[in-house]
């Protein structure tokens, strides 16, 4: 048993050494996999699953070589949990019931997890995927799906709705050159030990026609340095002529019956409608180029023909099926230009879709009770005289203009009326026409519609509680919660910066919007930290914010305690974030260093200086005319101190700090809000009590700069028999700005 061991051990190896260079360089960690940041880049939620060898099922889906397999090895290398791998094209419900099985003896023996990586998912049947659901539903099993077929459309629902899906993307230049300079680098797996030479020309052009597919162009360099000899030196040198020889034709994503096909398709389509024949030309040279049936093309023209251009240029019609019938006779590929001339016909013809009324008739017909036909519109020949079937038919070429007014539909739908010419090409010609005979025709118009259901299934314990955290606060303060996170555009896989998160507003909101991404909620005070995190405790761990506490100054130290010091987010939103600092420009730039390129900042701020007056609120009619003076300036006095940072700045200002900071395309939004604010005896106390422990000066404590203290004590007994336990008006301005970290 053991000289078997050592000879599967040698032939193993022996597999390893021989294998394509695309297999051989397979990351093995997280930190040489290279591309999918949206993914695993630092502060995603999938990274810190793996990291935490904390991983739940899976589904990673998006075009072929871009790392999903390649990333389910690295979490192979990286758990403690047993990996399985099947491949859905060889592997049956046999394979599954054998390695759930073993799961549940290994489970039951030594409390491990399974994880099964499932290559090709999308390939098993209805059954097969069936057969695994219970598996991964009561946790035997930790699913990892790979799949190219959008898996909407191709796993069983119940398996995608027990799954977190990730979508891979194709690869960018950058990330395919850095992996095929650390294949001619790796002395093991690549062909560091060999002298090999690529011109740079050379490796821009495997790059440029690998077209996103790390295999793609790592098969070229392959066949590049195999087939190449060494010079004199012992050099091999890849140079444009050895390049174009590995790699000729660029590889377009594209499949007669998945996602490509009908994505494409559907770019042609509305590029079509969207009447821009450059656009539907290119969508149409790629299906072309892919192989895609050309009968499949016209059919779809001849679709589009009558659904989108119809009357407005009855012509379409006739051209199309003049294209179709001479590329039947030509073939190809001469026919590609017929498929070009329908395309462009099309794409310049006007357009009218009024034939969809059919589609309503259509719907009519299911909705409403069945009814006759009335008794003018039916066949005379047989019983006219028994049942008086035909009886007052106005006969139309009887009358001038061939036409008479006489209704045509069942009473129940008189009045109903389904086609609604355009005003495009022909069909104008027809329109005032239409219009002035259901003028004489109709007595009434009748419109009607549908009442619009919506279903959305259960969430989860932590989604609810969620829900009812973003839901319990005011109306305006979930109207300013939800403009700055739009502002925002945040995407589900964004790390986000809370940059004042206080009791949460922003910061429970960005949990919802951003599931697999990140989110870092930066506390002013320990209080406040303190309070978050004990409402983060509801959350799985993985789910729950990142809690800081500190200002925003002491940022980049806080992030490099948690070892997060290369941290880099996709946005950074906040509500007062900036009014109390002092230099608010140095923050900003601050910020916009922890932010990614491209980097959004949203940030909402109150302009306190615009703040509602509390003199405004009461009647000061009995006080002295002296007196109501120098209360006004008192308090105006408090808005206009130059050096309360608080108040000694305007929007605009405020707009010219984030430029300043570096930002571009800053776009400043204000609002003023109108509102109510109940006045109670505590707000009283607070507005004409002693100082507050944090600091600032009471409102009494300003007035007294300029009143004497029985003055002031006047004022307080109006304002507390005036306003204790009322409802105010209460003005306040808003001021929304954006911003985009400028691309390093």
């Amino acid at each position: 048993m053991r000289d078997m061991d050592l000879f599967d051990h040698v032939r193993q190896k022996r597999i390893e050494h021989e294998a394509p260079l695309a297999a051989r360089m397979r990351p093995c960690t997280l930190d040489e996999f290279v591309g999918q940041e949206h993914i695993v880049g630092p502060g995603r939620l999938l990274r810190r699953a793996i990291q935490a060898d904390q991983l739940s099922s899976v589904i990673f889906y998006g075009p072929p070589g871009t790392g999903k397999t390649t990333l389910a090895a690295v979490i192979a290398n990286t758990t403690s949990s047993h990996f399985e791998t099947l491949n859905a094209v060889l592997a049956g419900v046999a394979d599954i019931r054998r390695v759930t099985a073993e799961a549940q003896e290994r489970s039951a023996l030594h409390g491990q997890r399974t994880i099964l990586f499932v290559d090709e998912v999308h390939r098993w049947n209805k059954a097969q995927q069936d057969a695994l659901l219970p598996w991964v539903e009561n946790g035997t099993v930790i699913l990892i799906g790979a799949t190219t077929e959008n898996p909407y459309f191709s796993v069983n629902r119940p398996l995608v709705s027990r799954s977190r899906l990730f979508q891979f993307r194709s690869l960018e230049g950058k990330d395919l050159r850095a992996i095929a300079r650390h294949a001619l680098e790796d002395p093991e797996r690549g062909y560091g030990a060999l002298q090999v030479e690529v011109h740079d020309d050379a490796l821009d052009h495997l790059v440029d026609v690998a077209n996103g597919d790390a295999r793609g162009v790592l098969n070229a360099l392959e066949l590049a340095v195999e087939t190449t000899p060494p010079d004199d030196e012992g050099v091999i040198l890849v140079d444009m002529a050895v390049a174009e020889e590995s790699i000729q034709r660029r590889a377009v994503l594209y499949d007669k019956d998945g996602d490509y096909h009908y994505d494409t398709i559907s770019a042609f389509i509305k590029s079509l409608r969207g009447s821009d024949p450059d656009a539907a030309l290119y969508w149409l040279a790629k299906m072309v180029y892919a192989g895609e049936d050309p009968r499949f093309l016209f059919r779809r023209m001849l679709i589009f023909a009558g659904e989108d251009v119809g009357l407005a240029d009855p012509n379409a019609m006739r051209v199309v099926v003049a294209c179709a019938e001479a590329f039947d006779r030509v073939g190809l590929p001469e026919g590609r230009f017929h498929l070009a001339e329908a395309t462009l016909y099309l794409a310049t013809a006007p357009k009218s879709n009024s034939a969809l009324a059919f589609f309503d008739a259509l719907s009519a017909v299911e909705r409403e009770q069945e009814a006759d036909v009335p008794r003018h519109l039916k066949d005379a020949s047989r019983d006219s005289e028994g049942f008086g079937h035909g009886q007052g038919y106005l006969y139309p070429h009887a009358y001038r203009d061939h036409w008479v007014a006489q209704q045509y539909l069942p009473a129940a739908l008189q009045g109903r009326t389904f086609y609604d010419p355009s005003d495009q090409g022909y069909e104008q010609a027809i329109r005032d026409q239409v219009a002035r005979r259901r003028e004489a025709q109709l007595a009434a118009m009748v419109e009607s519609q549908p009442e619009v259901l919506t279903f959305a299934p259960g969430d989860r314990d932590h989604d609810r509680w969620l829900q009812r955290t973003v839901g319990n606060v005011g109306e305006r303060l979930g109207r300013v919660r939800d403009r700055v996170l739009d502002n925002a555009e945040l995407q589900r896989h964004h790390v986000v910066l809370d940059l004042n998160a206080g009791s949460g507003l922003l910061a429970w909101e960005v949990l919802r919007r951003a599931p697999e991404g990140g989110t870092w909620a930066l506390a002013r005070d320990r209080t406040a930290g303190e309070g978050l995190r004990q409402q983060a405790e509801r959350l799985p761990a993985l789910a729950r914010p990142t809690i800081l506490v500190g200002d925003m100054e002491e940022l980049p130290e806080l992030l490099e305690l948690r070892g997060e010091g290369e941290l880099r987010f996709d946005a950074a939103v906040g509500r007062n974030a900036l009014g109390s600092l002092v230099d608010k420009a140095t923050a900003l730039r601050l910020v916009a260093g922890r932010l990614r390129p491209g980097g959004r900042l949203s940030l909402a701020e109150t302009v306190v200086r615009e703040a509602q007056r509390l003199y405004d609120l009461v009647d000061l009619s009995t006080l002295d005319p002296d007196l109501r003076r120098r209360l006004a300036e008192a308090e105006e006095a408090i808005y206009a101190d130059p050096e309360d940072p608080l108040v000694n700045w305007t929007a605009e200002d405020l707009k010219s700090a984030v430029e300043a900071a570096g930002y571009r395309d800053v776009h400043l939004e204000e609002e003023v809000q109108e509102g109510e604010a109940l006045v109670t005896a505590s707000t009283l106390d607070r507005w004409f009590g002693p100082d507050p422990d944090a600091g600032r000066p009471s409102y009494a404590s300003r007035l007294l700069r300029h009143l004497s203290a029985g003055e002031l004590s006047e004022v307080e007994g109006l304002f507390r028999r005036q306003l204790a336990g009322q409802a105010v008006p209460w003005r306040s301005y808003q001021a929304y700005l954006t911003g985009q970290c400028p691309d390093k």
